[in-house]
């Protein structure tokens, strides 16, 4: 579990995240959802210890990563695993050598015992063959897929993914978002999502956190999104097109 209780982080002369508390649970998709400058980035950034809060804690399972001296950092960010937006292959390695990465990195294990991981992870992300292919070699999906192997490689306690679906079509978008479902599930992680994708919300969403304005506005299920009456801004943001106006309507009606 991760506890965030009353984070404020300023740059200069703004307030970028103005008191957030919340707690994220293990075996849950927790997802952060907001506008442009609603303060998504930092807030993920604060959690994973890129950015140190000026007040507030940040607990990993009762420890607080923003009291931790340099090794204690070290040692937390080895039980963590990320997804980046951008999938940050290395363009020179091959997808075995850049699952592998973490491990070569930070790990004591033989040649013969990282492979055998490398090669567990890419089968439990349905990516069989690829092994000693390029990133340029292989699709947008595939490089997703490769990119979450890399996060799992460490087997960690707390996966972090941002924007885990851009640039993906709808269908792909899906398989990426019920891969990292049955991970979190299967492997009782805490996984904390920052996306702008509302069927990632309405698929995934064991919990949503909504940030405006550097607080946070709104949280919940995805179920309780969809019977939300009175956050406006939720609402503005949520149903923004007419289709999941439609969805809500007859979700209402049932």
């Amino acid at each position: 579990m991760i506890e965030v209780k009353n984070i404020k982080k300023r740059f200069v002369d703004q307030e970028v995240l103005k008191g957030i508390s919340t707690e994220f649970s293990n075996g849950k998709c927790n997802l952060i959802i907001g506008s442009s400058g609603a303060g998504k980035t930092v807030f993920l950034k604060s959690l994973v210890g890129l950015f140190t809060p000026e007040e507030g804690d940040i607990l990993y399972d009762g420890r607080a990563i923003n009291k931790m001296g340099v090794k204690e950092k070290k040692s937390l960010r080895n039980e963590m695993g990320m997804l980046f937006q951008g999938n940050a292959l290395f363009d020179s390695l091959t997808v075995e050598e850049n699952v592998r990465f973490p491990l070569d990195m930070f790990s004591e294990m033989s040649l013969e015992e990282k492979t055998e991981r490398v090669n567990f992870c890419l089968s439990r992300v349905n990516l069989l063959n690829a092994n000693h292919k390029y990133p340029g070699e292989i699709s947008g999906g595939m490089m997703k897929r490769v990119g979450i192997a890399r996060a799992i490689v460490m087997n960690p306690k707390y996966l972090f993914c941002d924007e885990p679906n851009s640039g993906l079509d709808p269908k792909t978008a899906l398989i990426i978002d019920e891969l990292i479902k049955e991970i979190t599930i299967e492997y009782n992680i805490t996984t904390v999502i920052n996306t702008h994708d509302m069927n990632s919300v309405m698929g995934i969403g064991d919990k949503v956190v909504f940030l405006h304005q550097g607080l946070k506005h709104w949280e919940g299920t995805k179920e309780e999104v969809l019977e939300e009456t009175e956050n406006k801004e939720l609402y503005e943001f949520i149903f923004a097109s007419d289709f999941l106006k439609k969805l809500r309507a007859a979700a209402l009606k049932q």
